[in-house]
């Protein structure tokens, strides 16, 4: 029997066993055997790395630092994430099934999150305000919210993690990182290279196990100042929910159902991409998937019959080798999910145009289904998987009222060669991200986030260091004489 790697939690600076004394396996989706032991953290452990970043946090070695010299560090740590980047995207791979390509490109962009909030981190400032009154004189100061609980899901354990750290760290905060179970190895791994980089003992603590053993203890410790939280609806909920118990503030990004709107102006070939890009790429596990595709009639059965031969070819297969295109589903549960949903779709009277089967071991097939209504269940609910639902429409008051005909807002398509189009179309699309003749496109620079059940707040861009930091106002009295105490000021 293979002797499985054995990780740790990485609490103030050490690498520790969990106080249960317990590690559960990870599997590798695509091999489907274990290959690691993750510790099985519990509430004592939560314990333990909450008064880490608590006791870091005001220490001089961090909280007495400057925004310049944590700047500093941050760009020391981009350096050794980009020296340890293949290595850190080949355990992403085994421990989460998505293609190497796919982590490796991640792991090279990760470096540049840092080094930008590095050169933020000094850039955030107060304002002199000016006052009503000629006896005051006053001021705003940002300061860090203190110890920050982050929680990110299995389907891009680092890049997440990074969304959450980058900006929280770059205010100064300290932070505990709870990774998904699913996917909990590459974040372990993250953490040497903190050291490596030189940050003080307790400023990033991660802590593995099971989120309904060590959830609740994390995002109710009464010095968790905020809770950032990516991953299913569900789940996020119960965050806000028990966050709002205790008054803390939560960024959540959750799920999506995002429309991909295709014009019968587009250029067909550009779209075509995009679309396949959209959904069949990271194997439709991603809340920005273009999970809904909605095509205008004049060009409907054109563009259906180009999508469909294009992703007849999708290959499928080991999601290191670099001609695969669709790797495994991560976990077995979400494999069942995505089977349910396609059945549930085809008994609601969906035409499955394609695919609609499982593969050999952990994949599902890409899967088109025509003949869906917009009410129709995979039309509405996400999937996170490769199933890709398809709707025709009329014209543009047709699409936009589809579109914006579900729960979600996180991100949707526009495919036109029509500037006027575009930004009309883009202006009634409530969604978080618009993307126009491009898909799953990224940058640092631009914020991030959802409307309605999509989520709360903003990650990237200067929008997220906002999110980590509180302002204070502060107000110096000029009058030589203090006014009469029984009358407001």
């Amino acid at each position: 029997m293979a002797v499985l790697e054995k990780f740790q939690n990485f609490i103030d600076g050490n690498f520790v066993d969990p106080h249960s004394g317990e590690w559960f396996a990870s599997e590798n989706p695509y091999t489907q055997e274990d290959w690691a032991q993750i510790p099985r953290g519990s509430e004592s452990d939560i314990f333990a790395a909450v008064d880490a970043a608590a006791k870091a946090f005001e220490a001089p070695e961090w909280g007495g630092v400057t925004a310049a010299m944590r700047g500093a560090m941050l760009n020391k740590l981009a350096d050794c994430i980009a020296e340890k980047g293949e290595y850190l995207a080949a355990i992403e791979t085994r421990d989460n099934g998505k293609l190497y390509s796919e982590m490796k490109a991640q792991l090279s962009y990760i470096p540049h999150i840092f080094r930008y909030y590095a050169g933020l981190a000094d850039k955030v400032t107060g304002d002199v305000v000016p006052l009503d009154r000629p006896d005051g004189f006053a001021y705003t100061r940002k300061e860090p919210l203190g110890v920050v609980a982050a929680i990110t899901p299995w389907n891009s354990p680092l890049l997440l993690a990074t969304f959450k750290l980058a900006p929280a760290l770059a205010a100064g905060n300290t932070v505990v990182l709870k990774p998904s179970e699913h996917a909990s190895a590459s974040t372990l791994e993250f953490a040497k290279v903190f050291s490596e980089a030189g940050f003080p003992n307790g400023v990033l603590n991660v802590v593995t196990g099971f989120g309904h053993e060590v959830g609740p203890a994390l995002v109710g410790h009464d010095k968790v100042e905020k809770v950032a939280f990516t991953g299913g609806e569900s789940g996020g909920c119960a965050v806000a929910q028990a966050a709002g118990a205790r008054a803390k503030g939560v960024l959540l990004e959750l799920g999506g159902k995002s429309p991909n709107i295709v014009f019968e102006d587009a250029n067909l070939e550009n779209a075509l991409n995009g679309v396949i890009a959209g959904i069949f790429a990271a194997s439709g596990q991603t809340c920005i998937a273009g999970s809904r595709l909605l095509v205008q009639q004049s060009i409907y059965e054109k563009f259906l019959e180009k999508l469909i031969a294009k992703a007849s070819t999708a290959r499928m297969g080991d999601p290191m080798k670099p001609d695969t295109q669709v790797g495994p589903v991560t976990t077995a549960a979400q494999f069942t999910k995505i089977l349910e949903c396609i059945e549930t779709a085809k008994s609601e009277g969906a035409l499955c145009s394609l695919g609609g089967a499982p593969g050999v071991g952990r994949f599902v097939q890409p899967t088109i289904f025509t003949d869906v209504t917009p009410n129709m269940r995979i039309a509405q609910e996400e999937v996170f998987g490769p199933v890709l639902a398809v709707i025709p429409f009329r014209d543009e008051e047709e699409a936009l009222a589809i579109a914006n005909n579900t729960d979600y807002g996180l991100a949707a398509g526009v495919w036109t060669e029509n500037l006027s189009r575009a930004h009309r179309v883009e202006k009634r699309l409530k969604a978080g991200t618009v993307w126009v003749n491009t898909y799953r496109a990224f940058s640092v620079q631009l914020p991030f986030g959802g409307y309605k059940r999509s989520g709360l707040g903003r990650e990237n861009g200067r929008a997220a260091i906002e999110e980590f930091m509180e302002t204070k106002s502060v107000w110096i009295n000029l009058a030589p004489k203090f006014p009469n105490p029984f009358i407001m000021q």
